[in-house]
């Protein structure tokens, strides 16, 4: 992923930080660049970015501090050396960034300066096969992830697994392991991320077995604006809000405008800030602002080859042959004042900003972490 355009670009973003990459895997040194805080775009509210692509890295963490993040969603690793990695990273820049468990974590890192990170599966692939053994229980590892910092999990990421369809299977239903996992997942009060990556019927099902606990999608896109396989139903975004839940949404520039009838169209027009904002508009119309969030699913700093996806998992009518692209105006997170300053311009008050910039991802969060 990635892309250029206006306000401050994504080069400016990790500008002398080319050859760092994944900042996860680099050794201790003096020498890298130092972190600064910023002022943030929103003194009083808690900014939060609801999905990070991958796992932390330096290059966007500086991006979060332009733009003015308190908090970030990231993508976590499905085994204990990747963990490691990000513990190490963590650890490297403590006075800069570190792990929240609880949203009190969140809150006390704002009141230090310092961005607070939670961890998220996008799948729960890495769990495999552990709730179908055929001897014994059904305990699976996701309690030790749990206590190393895991706070939210998907389900499928758009093909079938154990659990569930992907949205590449959007009839595929809820499987009986998929059932224990969604039980499992609430009973260790880990937040249920439908949707998006996750087909409707095993999204809605998971919805079904759900009472009483808000259940997202992390990021995904409106399917009404652009039929695109990533992105949900009206049907689910209902089912979703029904819960008191949260639907972030992506700055993925193809997610706003491809949809299953482009399988045959190399590149997709590129669309600017104003499409974004439609998306927020929408949700906020259909369901109410407290049910709207950030789910950018920026990767700065983590270079994909846009040309060497599998095919078979991320198809042509979901992206297309040319460069990953994000929308015109918002292409890394430090360009986050520009949707702030769109939602003003738009008419929206302050308050439903604060909500659809944070505060609903907080509220969500403390129902289900609980504290």
């Amino acid at each position: 992923m990635g892309g250029n355009g206006g306000g401050m670009n994504r080069r400016d973003a990790i500008s002398g930080l080319a050859g760092i990459g994944t900042a996860t895997l680099l050794p201790m040194s003096s020498a890298d660049p130092p972190i600064r805080p910023s002022a943030s775009v929103q003194d009083q509210a808690i900014v939060v970015e609801g999905l990070i692509a991958g796992g932390l890295r330096l290059p966007h963490l500086q991006a979060q501090q332009k733009g003015g993040v308190h908090c970030g969603m990231a993508s976590c690793p499905g085994e204990m050396n990747g963990w490691s990695r990000e513990l190490k990273f963590l650890d490297r820049y403590n006075k800069e960034v570190v792990l929240a468990k609880s949203v009190a974590d969140i809150r006390r890192a704002r009141a230090d300066g310092r961005i607070a990170h939670v961890y998220g599966w996008q799948a729960a692939d890495a769990l495999g096969n552990a709730f179908n053994g055929t001897m014994g229980g059904t305990d699976t590892p996701l309690r030790a992830f749990h206590e190393v910092g895991l706070r939210s999990v998907g389900i499928a990421y758009n093909v079938a697994n154990v659990f569930g369809g992907g949205c590449l299977e959007p009839t595929t239903p809820l499987s009986r392991a998929g059932r224990r996992l969604v039980e499992e997942i609430h009973r260790l009060r880990m937040v249920l991320d439908v949707g998006g990556l996750t087909g409707d019927q095993t999204s809605l099902d998971a919805i079904a077995i759900t009472s009483g606990i808000p259940v997202v999608c992390s990021h995904t896109n409106v399917a009404a604006i652009a039929d695109n396989p990533r992105c949900i139903s009206d049907r689910l975004i209902d089912a979703i809000a029904g819960t008191g839940g949260v639907i972030g949404l992506t700055a993925v520039n193809d997610f706003h405008v491809r949809s299953r009838r482009d399988v045959e169209v190399t590149n997709s027009p590129r669309v600017g800030l104003d499409k974004h904002l439609d998306q927020f508009d929408y949700i906020r119309k259909r369901v109410g602002v407290d049910h709207v969030g950030l789910g950018p699913d920026f990767v700065d700093g983590m270079p994909i080859d846009p040309n060497a996806v599998n095919r078979q998992i991320i198809t042509r009518d979901m992206i297309s042959d040319g460069t990953w692209h994000y929308v015109q105006g918002f292409e890394s997170i430090a360009e986050l004042p520009n949707v702030i300053n769109g939602l003003k311009s738009r008419g929206w008050p302050q308050a439903d900003i604060d909500k659809a910039m944070g505060g609903n991802w907080l509220r969500v969060w403390s129902r289900v972490w609980g504290g």
